[in-house]
């Protein structure tokens, strides 16, 4: 049986925030959507507000997910992280940053790789 895009992106999700509950985050939302765009997951690191944008690859012969996110991308990201903060004012207040976590999936092994501050607003 083959999964779908979508199958596939939630499990990459579900790998994602398990990883990085277990790096001491706390999940605020997941798949958060604005106009411009959606953000995989908004996490606490502490005090600060972090927007994930997780990313699935089965093979990395062409680099991991996080290289697949482009200047496009992070401005549609960027955007949408700016729509969340908007509509909740104490989420506004902190500090926040931009990480990507790469999902890859290659010969039966898994690996999920954390990229925190992978790029500035």
């Amino acid at each position: 049986m083959s999964t779908t895009g979508a199958e596939r992106g939630r499990w990459a999700e579900g790998l994602a925030l398990a990883h990085l509950r277990e790096q001491g985050l706390t999940l605020e939302t997941a798949n958060y959507r604005a106009r411009r765009g959606e953000i995989d997951l908004v996490m606490r690191d502490g005090g600060t507000v972090v927007f994930v944008e997780v990313r699935y690859r089965r093979r990395s012969d062409y680099g991991d997910g996080a290289e697949s996110v482009d200047a496009r991308k992070r401005a549609r990201i960027v955007a949408t992280a700016q729509r969340y903060l908007q509509a909740h004012p104490p989420a506004a207040a902190r500090p926040c940053r931009f990480d990507v976590v790469s999902v890859s999936a290659q010969g039966g092994e898994q690996a999920v790789r954390w990229i925190p501050n992978a790029f500035e607003s």
